[in-house]
């Protein structure tokens, strides 16, 4: 593929950093977007908002005047009910005074302490739900309503749109596909998420349901990325989480519609070492653990009311440590 360039080990590989479908976190987006902009990504995923999208182009603007480095702009949405569209809320009256707090330690954002969930740093990855001894903590749906896709796509005129769908909501995202092309916003990109967790269905059944997808968006002349999500929204954090994309990629891999295939859901640091040196996909997209790794030091730096890229050495760390989970992808 053309947009794909090359290495030392045959090709440097697509990657993506997810900040959250539902992340309003802008302070931590901005920082997200300036660190892994510097270190090399190709595109940034956000949330279909306005405010949000201002501030990652804000990062990234930061790093293509410090290092020349400029990725596109993603924005997510989709096509019907989507755990990647969601966050969590509980009452803290409710919580006992003695509670060890078991949802606090586990939160990767900070989002949790005695006045509830700060809705602006929750991004929806449902760890707190299972961990809350009491079931006091409960999930909404965050996301943006079709009828307003036309509106958002007209202000926010991204480089690239990912629709997230799953294998039987098929005339949803016609829907969907058919708002993209009407709107007149050109695109470089159009991605589409899609796994099997939700939807209690077989690889074939999958391979199908993109292969549908693939049908309805050839006529949009628009480059196609084709996202395999093995486990998402799972913290990406255990070693092991990346086993089921890898295990996606490995049935479907070969037989998946013509474009760019990634892989995401569970995705960390060693993901690349369930694959074959000789059979890696075209790209990576990660989410938790690109952003876990970084939480500490925005938080230190948004305590003290700045940006990270406002403390130098602080914020050659961070890329740096970007720069290390990238690396099995890129040129080193």
């Amino acid at each position: 593929m053309s947009f794909l360039k090359k290495n030392k080990k045959g090709s440097d590989k697509w990657v993506k950093l997810i900040c959250g479908a539902s992340n309003e976190d802008i302070v931590a987006i901005e920082d997200l977007c300036a660190i892994y902009s510097a270190a090399g990504v190709d595109y940034i995923d956000v949330a279909a908002d306005q405010s949000i999208v201002q501030a990652a182009r804000n990062g990234i603007e930061w790093a293509k005047e410090v290092c020349g480095a400029s990725p596109g702009l993603m924005i997510s949405i989709s096509d019907g009910k989507d755990i990647h569209f969601r966050k969590a809320k509980f009452d803290p009256l409710k919580c006992p005074s003695d509670c060890p707090r078991p949802c606090e330690r586990i939160c990767p954002t900070f989002a949790i302490d005695y006045s509830g969930i700060k809705e602006n740093k929750c991004y929806g990855c449902g760890r707190c739900i299972s961990s809350c001894p009491l079931n006091l903590i409960s999930e909404y749906e965050y996301n943006l309503s079709n009828n307003d896709l036309p509106y958002t796509l007209e202000k926010i005129k991204p480089d690239a749109v990912e629709i997230h769908t799953e294998i039987n909501r098929l005339d949803s995202f016609i829907k969907v596909a058919n708002i993209l092309k009407s709107s007149g916003i050109k695109l470089e990109k159009i991605s589409v998420s899609c796994g099997l967790n939700q939807s209690k269905k077989g690889p074939k059944d999958l391979l199908k349901a993109l292969w549908d997808r693939y049908e309805i968006l050839s006529d949009h002349n628009v480059p196609l990325i084709w996202q395999l999500d093995g486990r998402p929204m799972s913290g990406d954090l255990a070693p092991a989480t990346g086993k089921d994309t890898v295990k996606l990629w490995n049935n479907i891999g070969s037989r998946l519609p013509p474009g760019l295939i990634q892989l995401a859901g569970g995705t960390n640091e060693k993901t690349h070492e369930f694959l074959k040196i000789n059979n890696f996909p075209d790209g990576i997209a990660f989410g938790s653990s690109a952003r876990k790794i970084m939480q500490p030091l925005i938080e230190y730096a948004n305590k003290n009311n700045k940006k990270l890229y406002e403390y130098p050495d602080q914020m050659a760390l961070a890329i740096k440590k970007a720069q290390k989970l990238l690396n099995p992808w890129k040129t080193t």
